[in-house]
């Protein structure tokens, strides 16, 4: 074969949608990844996502002739945990690739609990990741993603509606200013200054991917880890991760930063309390010495008792104009999360 017709070869394969691919992981639970309850902390879990979903990401973005690249976390859908992994249960993380725009790749991810003395596995999360594939050589050059096949053009036009949606979303998230937490000298119990928490890390090599940026699984199970004290503080009871709402990854943040993560209560139900986080970072290892908003998000987290058994969780106390604001909007998410669940019953039952 010809110098020609090869570098022909190379160009067609360039263009051929590639299948869509899926990979799986598997790892043991330790003490270490759990609570004192031996529950599994939910960053422990949004973490295996995030790997996940960049192997995957990157070895599809790395699948076909062209500048090498890396897959960049973007953005993470809702995230429901349902039902909480225990020390010594087998997780299996499965992810593939759904969806591909010209510049970014949808993930769906499902974790499974296998119980390797019986076999029984049962599922316990499922999310939906955006990455972004970025050039090896150059951080900020975003490198065009291979299109896959779509086993029906319905699948692709799904998909297409759900990058716009997020897109949408995303772009809305960044234009909302969030303020800094400031902290309240001994505020009354069940008010939002009472529970509010924050967490300085300061971003090492162990954090970052090989462009020196902090992974997206890092980050989340930060913001877990702040948003569970928050939780706690609040009810003073064994918590859990029921759900994370879409976690938005504005900027990146680069190796030698600090960043604090903060959280703070905007909405509690009967059985459920919304927690949201922030993640900001200080430059502090080259001029411009900015600090700005790199990562938000909403925690949803459910109070259990010592059997399991969900538990009322203690009403917030609103004192100020702006927690009334919050509340009011987490009340919406939480009502538009309810009929959502419940109308996906009513689909279940009917079948």
């Amino acid at each position: 074969m010809s110098q020609q017709q090869q570098q022909q070869q190379q160009q067609q394969q360039h263009r051929e949608p590639a299948a869509a691919s899926a990979i799986q992981i598997s790892r043991i639970m330790r003490p270490d990844d759990a609570n004192i309850a031996g529950n599994v902390h939910g960053g422990t879990i949004l973490k295996m996502i995030e790997e996940a979903g960049a192997i995957i990401s990157t070895r599809h973005c790395n699948s076909q002739s062209g500048e090498r690249c890396i897959a960049a976390l973007a953005r993470v859908e809702r995230t429901d945990f349902l039902t909480p992994m225990c020390i010594g249960e087998v997780g299996h993380v499965s992810a593939e690739i759904t969806y591909t725009s010209k510049h970014s790749v949808e993930v769906q991810v499902d974790v499974q609990a296998e119980n390797i003395l019986t076999g029984a596995k049962r599922l316990t999360n499922r999310a939906t990741l955006w990455y972004v594939p970025l050039s090896l050589t150059n951080v900020e050059k975003v490198i065009d993603v291979p299109p896959i096949q779509y086993e029906k053009k319905e699948k692709e036009e799904e998909g297409r509606k759900r990058y716009e949606n997020q897109k949408l979303e995303r772009l809305e998230t960044k234009q909302r200013n969030g303020e800094f937490i400031i902290s309240v000298v001994n505020p009354d119990p069940y008010t939002v200054g009472y529970s509010q928490s924050s967490l300085i890390h300061l971003v090492g090599p162990s954090d970052c991917t090989l462009h020196g940026y902090v992974h997206g699984g890092v980050t989340m199970k930060l913001m877990d880890e702040v948003a569970g004290i928050v939780a706690f503080r609040h009810c003073k009871t064994n918590i859990v991760t029921a759900s994370v709402d879409a976690i938005n990854f504005h900027r990146k943040i680069k190796k030698g930063c600090i960043i604090t993560i903060s959280g703070h209560m905007t909405f509690t139900s009967n059985k459920s309390m919304e927690i949201e986080v922030f993640v900001d970072a200080d430059t502090l290892i080259d001029d411009t010495q900015e600090k700005y908003r790199a990562v938000s998000a909403f925690f949803t987290y459910v109070s259990l008792s010592k059997d399991g058994k969900t538990l009322p969780v203690p009403q917030l106390v609103i004192e100020t104009e702006e927690e009334k604001k919050r509340f009011t909007e987490g009340k919406g998410r939480y009502l538009q999360t309810k009929a959502k669940r419940q109308m996906n019953t009513q689909a279940l039952t009917q079948q």
